[in-house]
């Protein structure tokens, strides 16, 4: 059975990283992986009911979807996190005691610009935000503060969905020592049809 690890995606609501999420748990669990999705909108709507938005609210959540990440890790589970973790520090405070748990933690900075970001936005938050008339949304009128050292950056604004996958994908294989399979996303890479997010 492959050793645990958590798999962190962190980046702006829209960046991709819910469909990223998606196409890497159904490619690990090809390679015979036990993969579980934390999506950090299910944890709010099931753990972390009743939290707000403050900066308290929300790093509490984080440490929430931490814990649990580390729980799962621990036994043997592949964890995919994916929610916006704006603060540096408590996504710093989750890496260090899934590592001081002994659990590889690949973080991954799902970089997307603004102007993209506002035009992928069906709800049209983001032209509200930046219009001034929301407040408190993350990135705009709240902060957001980038990893400074993450293991994987992809820019989903630049690249498919294949090859921001694939660039996870090889750090995973090299963190985790996760043997590299034949076909699936080296197949997508080779097909560009796969397309953009």
């Amino acid at each position: 059975m492959s050793k645990g690890f958590v798999l962190w995606f962190t980046g702006l609501s829209g960046a991709g990283k819910t469909t990223l999420s998606s196409l890497l748990a159904t490619e690990l669990r090809t390679r015979g992986l036990n993969v579980e999705i934390l999506d950090g909108d299910e944890v709010r709507t099931n753990l972390s009911k009743g939290l707000g938005f403050s900066k308290e609210d929300r790093d509490t959540n984080i440490r929430r979807i931490g814990y649990v990440s580390r729980l799962l890790a621990r036994n043997n589970v592949a964890v995919i996190a994916a929610a916006i973790s704006p603060y540096r520090e408590v996504r710093d405070e989750v890496r260090r005691a899934i590592s001081g748990n002994g659990a590889a933690f690949i973080e991954v900075f799902v970089k997307c610009s603004i102007d993209v970001l506002a035009e992928r936005d069906v709800k049209g938050l983001y032209k509200k935000a930046l219009a001034g008339e929301l407040q408190g949304f993350t990135g705009v009128s709240d902060p957001y503060e980038e990893p400074l050292h993450p293991e994987v950056i992809v820019e989903t604004d630049v690249e498919t969905v294949a090859a921001s996958a694939a660039k996870i994908l090889q750090v995973i294989e090299k963190r985790t020592m996760l043997p590299r399979a034949s076909g699936g996303l080296d197949y997508a890479l080779s097909h560009p049809e796969v397309g953009v997010l």
